[in-house]
Protein backbone atom coordinates (compact mmCIF):
# COMPACT_ATOMS: atom_id res chain seq x y z
CA UNK A 1 0.00 0.00 0.00
CA UNK A 2 1.14 3.19 -1.21
CA UNK A 3 0.61 6.11 1.57
CA UNK A 4 0.45 9.87 0.25
CA UNK A 5 -0.13 13.63 1.67
CA UNK A 6 -2.52 15.58 0.04
CA UNK A 7 -2.98 19.35 0.43
CA UNK A 8 -5.05 22.35 -0.94
CA UNK A 9 -2.94 24.89 -0.09
CA UNK A 10 -4.54 26.60 2.82
CA UNK A 11 -3.86 30.48 2.70
CA UNK A 12 -4.24 31.21 6.53
CA UNK A 13 -5.34 29.99 9.63
CA UNK A 14 -7.98 32.14 11.93
CA UNK A 15 -4.92 32.77 14.56
CA UNK A 16 -2.04 33.61 12.10
CA UNK A 17 -3.39 35.60 9.14
CA UNK A 18 -0.52 37.67 9.01
CA UNK A 19 1.55 34.56 7.82
CA UNK A 20 1.81 36.01 3.92
CA UNK A 21 0.38 34.14 1.09
CA UNK A 22 4.73 33.95 0.09
CA UNK A 23 5.39 32.32 3.03
CA UNK A 24 2.90 29.62 3.00
CA UNK A 25 3.63 28.26 -0.70
CA UNK A 26 7.40 28.50 0.57
CA UNK A 27 6.27 25.78 3.83
CA UNK A 28 3.78 24.04 1.60
CA UNK A 29 7.11 22.98 -0.70
CA UNK A 30 9.22 22.58 2.21
CA UNK A 31 6.57 20.06 3.09
CA UNK A 32 6.83 18.40 -0.39
CA UNK A 33 10.58 18.28 0.27
CA UNK A 34 9.71 17.14 3.89
CA UNK A 35 7.51 13.81 2.45
CA UNK A 36 9.75 13.30 0.11
CA UNK A 37 12.57 12.99 2.35
CA UNK A 38 10.54 10.36 4.60
CA UNK A 39 10.17 8.01 2.12
CA UNK A 40 6.17 8.85 1.31
CA UNK A 41 4.72 7.58 -2.04
CA UNK A 42 3.31 10.49 -3.35
CA UNK A 43 1.98 14.20 -2.36
CA UNK A 44 -0.87 15.79 -4.24
CA UNK A 45 -2.15 19.35 -4.92
CA UNK A 46 -5.50 20.58 -5.06
CA UNK A 47 -7.64 22.83 -7.34
CA UNK A 48 -9.78 25.53 -5.43
CA UNK A 49 -10.28 28.49 -7.18
CA UNK A 50 -11.28 30.31 -3.61
CA UNK A 51 -9.84 32.83 -1.22
CA UNK A 52 -9.49 30.41 1.65
CA UNK A 53 -6.75 28.46 -0.53
CA UNK A 54 -3.48 28.99 -2.64
CA UNK A 55 -3.38 26.10 -5.11
CA UNK A 56 -5.89 27.42 -8.01
CA UNK A 57 -2.36 26.73 -10.04
CA UNK A 58 -1.43 22.95 -8.95
CA UNK A 59 1.17 22.19 -11.84
CA UNK A 60 2.97 25.36 -10.85
CA UNK A 61 3.46 24.38 -7.43
CA UNK A 62 3.99 20.52 -8.18
CA UNK A 63 6.97 22.11 -10.86
CA UNK A 64 8.38 24.32 -8.01
CA UNK A 65 8.48 20.74 -5.79
CA UNK A 66 10.54 19.01 -8.77
CA UNK A 67 13.67 20.27 -7.76
CA UNK A 68 13.50 19.78 -4.50
CA UNK A 69 12.62 16.14 -4.36
CA UNK A 70 13.96 12.79 -5.91
CA UNK A 71 11.25 9.82 -5.61
CA UNK A 72 7.82 10.74 -4.44
CA UNK A 73 5.08 11.04 -6.75
CA UNK A 74 3.49 14.37 -7.65
CA UNK A 75 0.01 14.42 -8.01
CA UNK A 76 -3.04 16.66 -8.36
CA UNK A 77 -5.57 16.15 -5.91
CA UNK A 78 -8.04 16.78 -8.03
CA UNK A 79 -7.87 19.09 -11.62
CA UNK A 80 -11.17 20.25 -11.94
CA UNK A 81 -11.46 18.63 -16.01
CA UNK A 82 -14.69 20.25 -16.27
CA UNK A 83 -13.33 23.70 -16.37
CA UNK A 84 -9.85 23.11 -18.15
CA UNK A 85 -8.67 23.25 -21.43
CA UNK A 86 -7.46 18.99 -21.86
CA UNK A 87 -4.86 20.08 -24.21
CA UNK A 88 -3.49 22.39 -22.13
CA UNK A 89 -3.72 19.94 -18.97
CA UNK A 90 -1.71 17.69 -20.80
CA UNK A 91 0.48 19.98 -21.52
CA UNK A 92 1.16 21.05 -18.50
CA UNK A 93 1.82 17.89 -16.91
CA UNK A 94 3.69 16.45 -19.96
CA UNK A 95 6.14 19.27 -19.50
CA UNK A 96 5.86 18.01 -14.70
CA UNK A 97 6.84 14.70 -15.97
CA UNK A 98 9.94 15.52 -17.78
CA UNK A 99 10.73 18.18 -14.96
CA UNK A 100 10.35 15.21 -12.14
CA UNK A 101 11.39 12.70 -14.34
CA UNK A 102 8.39 10.64 -14.81
CA UNK A 103 6.87 11.24 -11.16
CA UNK A 104 4.10 12.65 -12.29
CA UNK A 105 0.34 11.76 -11.87
CA UNK A 106 -3.23 13.85 -12.34
CA UNK A 107 -6.34 12.77 -10.72
CA UNK A 108 -9.24 14.55 -12.76
CA UNK A 109 -12.48 15.15 -11.87
CA UNK A 110 -16.14 17.09 -11.85
CA UNK A 111 -14.78 19.04 -8.97
CA UNK A 112 -17.17 19.47 -5.97
CA UNK A 113 -16.27 23.22 -5.45
CA UNK A 114 -18.26 24.71 -8.30
CA UNK A 115 -16.31 28.53 -8.39
CA UNK A 116 -14.24 27.17 -11.68
CA UNK A 117 -17.27 27.13 -13.92
CA UNK A 118 -18.42 30.70 -13.96
CA UNK A 119 -15.20 31.60 -13.85
CA UNK A 120 -13.85 30.21 -16.69
CA UNK A 121 -17.37 30.77 -18.73
CA UNK A 122 -18.70 27.24 -18.54
CA UNK A 123 -22.51 26.37 -17.80
CA UNK A 124 -23.10 24.57 -14.41
CA UNK A 125 -26.03 22.81 -16.01
CA UNK A 126 -23.33 20.77 -18.38
CA UNK A 127 -21.49 19.53 -15.30
CA UNK A 128 -21.31 16.19 -16.40
CA UNK A 129 -21.27 16.59 -19.84
CA UNK A 130 -18.26 18.59 -19.76
CA UNK A 131 -16.23 15.93 -17.63
CA UNK A 132 -17.23 13.19 -20.02
CA UNK A 133 -16.01 15.18 -23.23
CA UNK A 134 -12.98 15.92 -21.49
CA UNK A 135 -11.78 13.04 -20.18
CA UNK A 136 -12.78 11.31 -23.49
CA UNK A 137 -10.20 14.09 -25.43
CA UNK A 138 -7.69 14.07 -22.79
CA UNK A 139 -7.22 9.98 -23.24
CA UNK A 140 -7.36 10.67 -26.66
CA UNK A 141 -4.21 12.65 -26.36
CA UNK A 142 -2.56 10.45 -23.93
CA UNK A 143 -2.63 7.77 -26.44
CA UNK A 144 -1.44 9.49 -29.85
CA UNK A 145 0.69 12.47 -30.30
CA UNK A 146 -1.66 13.79 -33.41
CA UNK A 147 -5.33 13.69 -32.05
CA UNK A 148 -8.26 13.71 -34.91
CA UNK A 149 -11.26 14.38 -32.46
CA UNK A 150 -13.89 16.59 -32.44
CA UNK A 151 -16.93 17.03 -29.55
CA UNK A 152 -19.44 20.36 -28.29
CA UNK A 153 -17.63 22.25 -26.02
CA UNK A 154 -14.66 22.73 -27.52
CA UNK A 155 -13.20 23.44 -31.22
CA UNK A 156 -11.80 19.86 -33.31
CA UNK A 157 -8.39 18.70 -33.33
CA UNK A 158 -7.30 17.56 -37.23
CA UNK A 159 -4.17 16.23 -36.86
CA UNK A 160 -2.32 18.78 -34.53
CA UNK A 161 0.45 17.25 -32.66
CA UNK A 162 0.20 17.79 -28.43
CA UNK A 163 3.57 18.81 -27.36
CA UNK A 164 5.48 17.67 -25.06
CA UNK A 165 5.35 14.04 -25.00
CA UNK A 166 5.98 13.06 -20.97
CA UNK A 167 8.43 10.70 -19.79
CA UNK A 168 5.94 8.08 -18.80
CA UNK A 169 3.57 6.34 -21.39
CA UNK A 170 1.17 6.09 -20.32
CA UNK A 171 1.15 9.18 -18.31
CA UNK A 172 -0.76 8.09 -14.85
CA UNK A 173 -4.38 9.61 -14.88
CA UNK A 174 -7.03 8.67 -11.88
CA UNK A 175 -10.35 9.31 -11.53
CA UNK A 176 -11.33 11.42 -8.57
CA UNK A 177 -15.04 10.40 -7.34
CA UNK A 178 -16.98 10.90 -4.72
CA UNK A 179 -20.20 8.90 -3.94
CA UNK A 180 -22.00 9.04 -7.63
CA UNK A 181 -22.36 5.43 -8.74
CA UNK A 182 -21.98 6.63 -12.45
CA UNK A 183 -18.40 7.49 -11.96
CA UNK A 184 -17.62 4.91 -10.28
CA UNK A 185 -18.44 2.73 -13.52
CA UNK A 186 -17.01 5.25 -16.21
CA UNK A 187 -13.72 4.93 -14.05
CA UNK A 188 -14.03 1.10 -14.26
CA UNK A 189 -15.47 0.80 -18.08
CA UNK A 190 -12.70 2.96 -19.20
CA UNK A 191 -10.11 0.85 -17.05
CA UNK A 192 -8.22 3.91 -15.13
CA UNK A 193 -7.23 3.78 -11.40
CA UNK A 194 -9.80 4.99 -8.94
CA UNK A 195 -9.33 7.80 -6.60
CA UNK A 196 -12.37 7.56 -3.72
CA UNK A 197 -12.86 10.50 -1.85
CA UNK A 198 -14.29 9.71 1.44
CA UNK A 199 -15.37 12.52 3.72
CA UNK A 200 -17.26 10.99 6.44
CA UNK A 201 -19.28 8.38 7.21
CA UNK A 202 -18.20 4.44 7.28
CA UNK A 203 -15.52 3.41 5.03
CA UNK A 204 -17.07 0.15 4.24
CA UNK A 205 -20.11 1.94 3.09
CA UNK A 206 -18.72 2.96 -0.29
CA UNK A 207 -17.52 -1.28 -0.97
CA UNK A 208 -20.53 -1.14 -3.15
CA UNK A 209 -19.59 1.65 -5.28
CA UNK A 210 -16.25 0.24 -5.70
CA UNK A 211 -17.28 -3.50 -6.54
CA UNK A 212 -19.27 -1.43 -9.32
CA UNK A 213 -16.40 0.36 -10.46
CA UNK A 214 -14.45 -3.52 -10.25
CA UNK A 215 -17.38 -4.98 -11.87
CA UNK A 216 -17.78 -2.47 -14.57
CA UNK A 217 -14.16 -2.85 -15.38
CA UNK A 218 -13.68 -6.80 -15.70
CA UNK A 219 -17.03 -6.66 -18.19
CA UNK A 220 -15.19 -4.19 -20.41
CA UNK A 221 -12.38 -6.41 -20.24
CA UNK A 222 -9.80 -4.98 -18.15
CA UNK A 223 -7.78 -7.16 -16.12
CA UNK A 224 -7.63 -6.80 -12.80
CA UNK A 225 -4.52 -5.54 -11.78
CA UNK A 226 -5.27 -2.38 -14.21
CA UNK A 227 -8.59 -1.72 -11.47
CA UNK A 228 -6.44 0.41 -8.92
CA UNK A 229 -8.30 1.60 -5.99
CA UNK A 230 -7.33 4.64 -3.66
CA UNK A 231 -8.62 6.51 -0.94
CA UNK A 232 -8.01 10.33 -0.14
CA UNK A 233 -10.27 11.08 3.57
CA UNK A 234 -9.22 13.66 5.96
CA UNK A 235 -6.18 12.75 8.58
CA UNK A 236 -3.49 14.30 11.10
CA UNK A 237 -1.58 12.39 13.16
CA UNK A 238 0.07 13.19 16.79
CA UNK A 239 1.08 11.14 19.96
CA UNK A 240 -2.03 11.16 21.49
CA UNK A 241 -5.47 10.69 19.51
CA UNK A 242 -6.76 13.41 22.08
CA UNK A 243 -4.12 16.16 20.79
CA UNK A 244 -4.57 14.83 17.58
CA UNK A 245 -8.57 15.64 17.73
CA UNK A 246 -8.33 18.93 19.43
CA UNK A 247 -5.71 20.39 16.96
CA UNK A 248 -7.87 19.20 13.89
CA UNK A 249 -11.20 19.89 14.79
CA UNK A 250 -11.54 23.48 15.06
CA UNK A 251 -10.08 25.20 11.38
CA UNK A 252 -11.71 21.36 9.93
CA UNK A 253 -15.24 22.38 11.70
CA UNK A 254 -15.21 25.90 10.55
CA UNK A 255 -14.13 24.92 7.08
CA UNK A 256 -17.09 21.95 6.88
CA UNK A 257 -19.50 24.92 7.96
CA UNK A 258 -18.59 27.52 5.87
CA UNK A 259 -19.26 25.42 2.85
CA UNK A 260 -22.48 23.90 4.48
CA UNK A 261 -23.65 27.76 4.62
CA UNK A 262 -23.74 27.65 0.97
CA UNK A 263 -24.82 24.05 0.39
CA UNK A 264 -27.74 24.04 3.03
CA UNK A 265 -25.61 22.03 5.45
CA UNK A 266 -26.14 22.08 9.39
CA UNK A 267 -22.85 22.63 10.98
CA UNK A 268 -19.83 20.76 12.08
CA UNK A 269 -20.28 19.92 15.45
CA UNK A 270 -17.74 17.92 17.84
CA UNK A 271 -20.19 15.16 18.35
CA UNK A 272 -20.19 14.31 14.64
CA UNK A 273 -16.44 14.77 14.21
CA UNK A 274 -15.90 12.00 17.34
CA UNK A 275 -18.17 9.94 15.31
CA UNK A 276 -15.66 9.79 12.20
CA UNK A 277 -12.72 8.62 14.95
CA UNK A 278 -14.29 4.91 15.53
CA UNK A 279 -12.62 2.00 14.20
CA UNK A 280 -15.00 2.45 10.81
CA UNK A 281 -15.23 6.19 10.55
CA UNK A 282 -13.40 7.76 7.76
CA UNK A 283 -11.04 9.74 9.90
CA UNK A 284 -7.35 8.92 9.97
CA UNK A 285 -6.94 10.93 12.95
CA UNK A 286 -5.12 10.11 15.75
CA UNK A 287 -2.01 8.41 17.41
CA UNK A 288 0.75 6.06 14.85
CA UNK A 289 -0.56 2.73 16.39
CA UNK A 290 -4.43 3.48 15.81
CA UNK A 291 -4.04 5.17 12.41
CA UNK A 292 -1.81 2.74 11.16
CA UNK A 293 -4.44 -0.12 12.20
CA UNK A 294 -7.05 2.02 10.36
CA UNK A 295 -5.48 2.23 6.97
CA UNK A 296 -5.40 -1.61 7.23
CA UNK A 297 -8.73 -2.07 8.07
CA UNK A 298 -10.20 0.48 5.26
CA UNK A 299 -8.19 -1.06 2.87
CA UNK A 300 -9.93 -4.83 3.70
CA UNK A 301 -13.10 -2.80 3.89
CA UNK A 302 -12.90 -1.72 0.23
CA UNK A 303 -12.12 -4.79 -1.06
CA UNK A 304 -7.91 -3.88 -0.86
CA UNK A 305 -6.81 -0.38 -1.57
CA UNK A 306 -3.42 0.29 -3.88
CA UNK A 307 -3.17 4.19 -1.98
CA UNK A 308 -4.32 5.94 0.80
CA UNK A 309 -3.93 9.38 1.49
CA UNK A 310 -4.20 12.11 4.23
CA UNK A 311 -5.56 15.34 3.45
CA UNK A 312 -4.52 17.12 6.50
CA UNK A 313 -4.22 20.93 5.99
CA UNK A 314 -7.71 21.83 4.87
CA UNK A 315 -8.02 22.20 8.83
CA UNK A 316 -5.89 25.32 8.39
CA UNK A 317 -3.12 23.40 11.00
CA UNK A 318 0.46 25.77 10.83
CA UNK A 319 3.40 24.58 9.32
CA UNK A 320 4.92 23.30 12.17
CA UNK A 321 1.74 20.97 13.31
CA UNK A 322 1.65 19.27 9.45
CA UNK A 323 5.59 18.87 9.55
CA UNK A 324 5.14 16.96 13.08
CA UNK A 325 2.39 14.97 11.61
CA UNK A 326 4.10 13.87 8.45
CA UNK A 327 7.24 12.85 10.64
CA UNK A 328 5.08 10.56 12.57
CA UNK A 329 3.49 9.60 9.67
CA UNK A 330 6.53 8.55 7.67
CA UNK A 331 8.43 6.90 10.74
CA UNK A 332 5.78 5.18 12.43
CA UNK A 333 2.57 4.73 11.03
CA UNK A 334 3.95 3.68 7.16
CA UNK A 335 6.39 1.35 8.50
CA UNK A 336 4.02 -0.20 11.08
CA UNK A 337 1.85 -0.70 7.81
CA UNK A 338 3.99 -2.17 5.73
CA UNK A 339 5.36 -4.59 8.46
CA UNK A 340 1.66 -5.65 8.77
CA UNK A 341 0.65 -5.90 5.25
CA UNK A 342 4.25 -8.27 5.11
CA UNK A 343 3.07 -10.30 7.72
CA UNK A 344 -0.31 -11.11 6.03
CA UNK A 345 1.02 -12.00 2.61
CA UNK A 346 3.77 -14.35 4.68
Amino acid sequence: MEIGIDSFAAAFTEDSRAVSASDRLGNLIEQLEHADQLGLDSFGIGEHHRREFLDSAPTVILGAATARTKTIRLTSAVTVLSAVDPVRLFQEFATLDLLSRGRAEMVVGRGSSIEAFPLFGFDLDDYDALFAEKLELLLQIRKNEHVHWSGTFRPALTGQGVYPRPVQNPLPIWVGVGGTPQSFVRAGTLGLPLMVAIIGGETRRFRPLVDLYREAGRRAGHPPERLIVGMHSPGFVAKTTKEAADAYFPGWAKAVSDIGKERGWGPMTRRDFDAQLGPGGAFLIGNPEEVADKLIRHSEALGGVARITFQMNAASLSHEALMGSMDLIGKRVAPAVRAKLATVKT
